[in-house]
């Protein structure tokens, strides 16, 4: 059984945020981001094209560096939320949906 990739990036993000909130080293959350990427990053290239998996690698990393100024004015919880939301969707539809048996 193939874990979704929407799984793996609101996962990656919600996850890579929590460790390094609670930890207080951020490089931990970001090893936690890094491998969610590359993990959804490589079913994305063998489930789609190129332009599709650039796509959404592009979504994933835009969608971390706006969780950062949307925290400021939403709060961390739900900007995370939101751009793990928004990514996951993305995911879905690009990749997970036509995978489906």
């Amino acid at each position: 059984m193939r874990v979704p990739t929407a799984a793996i990036t609101a996962g990656s993000l919600i996850g890579g945020w929590q460790l390094a909130r609670r930890t207080g080293i951020r490089p931990l959350g970001g090893v936690v981001l890094a491998a969610g990427g590359v993990l959804a990053g490589r079913e994305w290239a063998r489930r789609t094209n190129p332009a599709v998996t650039g796509a959404l690698v592009a979504t994933y990393v835009v969608a971390f560096g706006l969780s950062h100024p949307l925290a400021k004015r939403i709060g961390s919880w739900p900007s995370v939320l939101a751009v793990s939301a928004v990514t996951a969707a993305a995911s879905y539809a690009a990749a997970d949906r036509r995978a489906a048996p």
